[in-house]
């Protein structure tokens, strides 16, 4: 998936590929403010947060470095038959940012096409699960306080301007359940200084920061953060022990009556198995094990109920494998091998490219039957029908794709 966003992060940080992320502090400029504020602005955000039921922590507001009580800015909308339904109170809202305060929509990509594209093309280029918050700071509002994130962090400066500290790692890949705290901030001085409009960061897990408007004045800030989770080898251990549950040596108790010899025979038997078993299944194969297994983006599969759809879109967190084998193709993605006529491919290669697709002109350029084609990767949930609202989150970030080039 060709994407505008990707490839202006990757300029902007001077990076080729994704092999650096999470490996040192980075810092950039975007030029293209357009792009920006076609993803979000400050009007786009509190559109978000007014027509959507939110609550507390995915919609927080904080005021001098402290985070509010929902009830200061959600209440309940009562509907007729007495059901409570928790919806922002714009009106305490505005008043709050009038008044200098944060606003913070957490999984934006959640609830705007145009953010879920961006995200999903991040996740094609670095094969990690992305989300994206908004932060909202109006006046001279502090942020929050010195912290460290137990993830990877690509920061973009949409609006207006924030001052920022980051420092180093205090502990050496800290986790969110980890074997010991990390309270103390470091003392190493990574950066300071002011994000402007289209500036970029890169920060690392574990590097501490900080931002506030203390010194901004009046006016705001609007940045978002895309935070990137990478696997660990806790992670690898983790599904080692799962695939475990297949052999019987793991299956059976643990004999903890029977006698020293018969206690180290049965220790010396399960380690040897474990030594195997993660020689077989290695932290290649599980990270390739997960993409291939991990559930499709959250969709509709009309399969034509309201009619033929004209154009589809690819909407798998991961790129499908696409696999020829003599007379046919494999498709594997979202947990499932779909086997198809070879024939297809050089339409498969288009519907799975992450670009909408036009299904009349894909099937003029390749002579396939895409509308049939169309129907299966929507029933099998790698596809989705491009409705207005989702094609809007292409237009002018990527291409429309009705090449009948390989992949």
């Amino acid at each position: 998936m060709d994407h505008r966003f990707v490839n202006a992060i990757e300029k902007a940080l001077g990076w080729d590929g994704p092999a650096v992320l999470g490996s040192r502090f980075a810092r950039g400029n975007i030029a293209d403010l357009d792009m920006l504020d076609q993803l979000l602005n400050a009007k786009k955000l509190l559109d978000l947060v007014m027509r959507r039921s939110l609550n507390a922590p995915q919609f927080r507001m904080f005021q001098s470095g402290s985070e509010l009580h929902p009830s200061r800015y959600i209440q309940p909308s009562v509907t007729r038959r007495g059901q409570a339904i928790p919806i922002a109170d714009m009106r305490r809202v505005g008043e709050l940012l009038r008044s200098g305060a944060t606003l913070v929509l957490d999984e934006v990509d959640f609830f705007d096409p145009a953010m879920e594209a961006t995200c999903r093309a991040l996740q094609w280029w670095c094969h990690e699960l992305v989300q994206v918050n908004a932060y909202l700071t109006t006046q001279d509002a502090s942020g929050f306080n010195l912290h460290w994130d137990d993830h990877d962090v690509i920061i973009v400066q949409i609006a207006g301007e924030k001052s920022w500290e980051v420092r180093g790692a205090s502990r050496t890949a800290p986790m969110y359940r980890d074997a010991a705290p990390n309270s103390e901030p470091s003392e190493q001085s990574v950066w300071a200084g002011t994000m402007m409009p289209g500036d970029v960061m890169h920060i690392p897990r574990g590097y501490w920061h900080q931002a506030t408007r203390n010194d901004c004045g009046e006016g705001y800030s609007l940045h978002v953060t895309f935070g990137i989770v990478k696997r660990t080898g806790v992670n690898w251990l983790t599904w080692l022990a799962d695939q475990s549950r297949t052999l019987e040596e793991f299956r059976f108790d643990l004999d903890r009556w029977s006698s020293p010899e018969q206690w180290t025979a049965q220790q010396d038997r399960l380690a040897e198995v474990v030594a195997k078993k993660a020689a077989t299944l290695t932290p290649e194969d599980f990270l390739a094990f997960r993409e291939r297994e991990r559930p499709s983006a959250r969709h509709l599969p009309t399969v034509g109920i309201f009619g033929k759809p004209e154009a589809i879109v690819c909407v798998t967190d991961f790129p499908p494998i696409v696999r020829p084998t003599g007379d046919t193709v494999e498709v594997i993605a979202v947990g499932k091998k779909i086997t198809l006529a070879v024939k297809v491919l050089p339409a498969l290669h288009l519907m799975l490219s992450g670009h909408p697709v036009n299904l009349a002109q894909a099937a003029a350029d390749t002579g396939v039957d895409t509308e049939r084609l169309a129907e299966i990767l929507v029933e099998e949930e790698l596809c989705t029908e491009l409705t207005p609202e989702l094609s809007s989150a292409f237009t002018g970030l990527v291409t429309t794709d009705n090449s009948s080039r390989t992949r």
